[in-house]
């Protein structure tokens, strides 16, 4: 009985939940659009109020799969030269995951951001070896515990944050989900003495329940 009744529920939930995704206007304007998932329209969203992403820079997307922000990025910063008269950027995905090949971006499938040997991969692939913004979707496999995912993804901001020391060119952006909890203050703050301008976006793609927010900071004071 109890295993019928468990099973009822999940079933329950997942069925809740494939509804509320397959009536979610961002799902569809995703298809429509030819978008590999619906977190693209909070990048859009940011950029279009905020211009973080303009023709010449070059990006660093972590957490890059499915590969939805570097299909943007690569439109923005016209990696594919689509506007000759325009500088031409570049764009480099990282992620655990396998990545499918897209056109005007360069990805680092199967890599694991926080190791010292992705560092050096990555350096080796860039134009210049640092970049001009890094965006970051990371999400760490949930557990269930929203304290203990919450800690999770602050401590990756952290590495990320630590990671620009050696690949973040001076005046550059960084923008980077964040769970809201106990210790989002602590990344803010480390933020703040990294750059000069630290502000905190709930883009309207994402979705109203969710503890999802990102912080972006401009103006990197590194050399």
């Amino acid at each position: 009985l109890h295993t019928t009744v468990g099973f009822l529920k999940k079933t329950g939930t997942e069925h809740r939940w494939l509804e509320r995704h397959l009536n979610d206007p961002f799902v569809k304007a995703a298809k429509r659009q030819h978008y590999r998932c619906r977190s693209a329209f909070k990048l859009l969203e940011i950029d279009d109020k905020l211009r973080i992403l303009r023709p010449g820079l070059s990006v660093l997307d972590c957490g890059a799969a499915p590969g939805a922000w570097s299909q943007v990025a690569v439109e923005r910063v016209n990696a594919l030269g689509t506007d000759p008269a325009a500088p031409t950027g570049f764009v480099l995905g990282v992620d655990l995951l396998r990545i499918s090949p897209l056109e005007g971006a360069v990805f680092l499938s199967e890599a694991d951001i926080a190791d010292p040997s992705t560092l050096k991969s990555i350096q080796s692939l860039l134009p210049a070896e640092k970049v001009d913004v890094i965006l970051s979707d990371i999400a760490p496999n949930a557990t269930g515990i929203k304290e203990l995912d919450h800690q999770k993804l602050i401590s990756l901001c952290l590495g990320l944050l630590n990671l620009s020391q050696s690949i973040l060119k001076p005046k550059g952006t960084m923008l980077c989900k964040f769970w809201d909890g106990r210790e989002s203050c602590l990344l803010q703050n480390k933020l703040k003495k990294e750059f000069q301008d630290v502000r905190t976006i709930k883009p309207q793609a994402s979705r109203k329940e969710s503890a999802e927010c990102y912080y972006l900071a401009r103006l990197y004071k590194g050399k």
